[in-house]
């Protein structure tokens, strides 16, 4: 009986391991393929009403921003640069692996339409379930994450609540202690810094042009204002729909609700290439980009 009961054990058992590597093993196609085949229907264009131009000395960083979950920002942001706030102002913080924070280092520059405080939005409340493009339904530091309008986002348990995760490449506001002390410093996420999320409102993400903010100085030469004046310099930030006829915007965005990006998210989950040998089954949600091409 003993025997009996030990071979239908290790029948369960055998039968266990070898539905867990059925899964594991799962073909799909890599990631470069997939991007690759993606039909034109699975890519959207950049809204120019809604991408920035951050203008640096090093380059132009193209910035995507997210009126959905936070439109009192990209409101704001936007009258910001076009009555010029940001011309000739810098790029004063930078800190290796955190964050590339920029605006008016002094605080004495006054906004003359946008506004140097304005609500916090942490996070975007709805009445039911906001659907998005699952990820993973386990993550540190939320009950959910995946992707929502092409941004990377994190969610509460019945999914209520939806906010943009701190991944490298986000566009978020800086702020003081109080919650809605926020409105004219802005910054870019260096790394995954998701402690951040869900205490600061991120309202975009860089599309192109961080090859551009890791080349900015890490400090200034001295402490006077001749050499703060030259210090990573932002020549200017544009709405990118007030420029197209001097510089048309040619880039396509990967839709992050269709089937191309879904089969990314399953790639990324164990990678499908010979090199790979272990099979965490599990996608950080920063580990997933959002493919872009250029027209």
């Amino acid at each position: 009986m003993n025997k009996v009961k030990s071979l239908i054990a290790c029948s369960i058992l055998v039968a266990s391991f070898a539905s867990a590597s059925n899964q594991v093993i799962e073909k799909v196609a890599s990631p470069a393929e997939i991007i690759k085949k993606a039909p034109t229907t699975d890519w959207r264009k950049l809204d120019p009403e809604n991408t920035l131009y951050l203008e640096l000395e090093e380059g132009t960083v193209v910035i995507e921003l997210n009126p959905d979950l936070a439109p009192g920002h990209v409101k704001n942001i936007k009258q910001l640069a076009r009555e010029g706030f940001y011309k000739d102002l810098n790029v004063y913080r930078f800190v290796e692996g955190f964050v590339a924070q920029g605006g008016d280092a002094k605080e004495t520059k006054k906004p003359k339409v946008g506004k140097s405080a304005i609500k916090a939005e942490f996070y975007k409340s709805t009445q039911s379930a906001q659907a998005i493009t699952l990820v993973d339904d386990k993550d540190g530091y939320a009950s959910r994450t995946g992707f929502l309008n092409g941004f990377a986002v994190a969610q509460n348990e019945n999914a209520t609540q939806t906010w943009q995760t701190h991944c490298p490449g986000t566009f978020a506001m800086a702020r003081g202690n109080s919650a809605d002390s926020g409105g004219t410093e802005f910054y870019v996420a260096l790394g995954a810094i998701r402690y951040l999320d869900h205490n600061i409102t991120s309202f975009g993400r860089v599309i192109t042009g961080m090859e551009y903010i890791q080349r900015l100085e890490r400090q200034p030469k001295d402490d006077t204002d001749l050499a703060f004046k030259n210090y990573n310099v932002i020549k200017d930030v544009k709405v990118a729909a007030d420029y197209l006829k001097e510089r048309p915007l040619v880039i396509d965005i990967m839709k992050t609700e269709s089937d191309s990006f879904k089969t990314l998210i399953k790639a990324r989950r164990n990678r499908p290439e010979d090199w790979f040998l272990a099979t965490p089954n599990y996608t950080d949600i920063c580990a997933v980009s959002v493919p872009m091409r250029q027209g």
